[in-house]
């Protein structure tokens, strides 16, 4: 196995972890969220316990962000360190599919981080009075972190493929298939 191939599959091995960690974090996050029979109210103002979610959720923000900085550095690192110019045989077809993962990848992680920040912020203690907006009590409703979980999963594996495609291309790009370089005859 070639050196960047170890590389590759450290990074997959960590991306694929922290991705399985957020998921996790997301599902547990969904169990432990705060119930309508936990709200108490005294007249107009009402009071929410602090949750077991709200710690969830910030690991599950945690490691999605550092699985998409990862995930994403990696496949830059490999483009961009490509020995070889690219070879005219797979320009069509091997960008549009490297900018269809980096955009799907990038549109779930922002709706992912999104969701699971606002109902993260809304799993945090709430004093009489002191709601998560203008005073009054929000609940996160039932199946946004499991939405997010699986946002989390299509950011996660979007990253990966990213990756994985990019590491490909360069290694179709340098002469190398099969883990050893072609041997290409050429006279002078």
């Amino acid at each position: 196995m070639e050196k960047h191939q170890y590389g590759l599959v450290l990074t997959v091995s960590v991306v694929a972890s922290l991705g399985v960690v957020s998921f996790v974090s997301c599902i547990a996050a969904e169990t432990k969220r705060i119930r309508e029979d936990e709200v108490k109210l005294v007249g107009r103002l009402c009071k929410l316990p602090e949750s077991h979610a709200f710690v969830f959720g910030i690991a599950a923000l945690i490691c999605l962000v550092v699985a998409q900085v990862i995930g994403n550095l990696a496949a830059i690192r490999i483009h961009f360190c490509s020995t070889e110019k690219k070879s005219s045989g797979s320009k069509a077809k091997q960008p549009a599919i490297l900018i269809a993962l980096l955009f799907i990848s990038w549109v779930s992680f922002v709706i992912a981080v999104t969701l699971i920040s606002t109902a993260t912020s809304m799993s945090r203690k709430q004093s009489y009075g002191e709601g998560w907006l203008d005073g009054e009590c929000y609940l996160v409703k039932q199946g946004i972190y499991i939405g997010s979980g699986i946002l989390v999963l299509v950011t996660v594996g979007s990253t990966l493929g990213l990756a994985i495609t990019t590491m490909r291309k360069s290694q179709v790009e340098e002469g190398f298939i099969g883990g050893e370089q072609r041997k290409l005859n050429t006279k002078l």
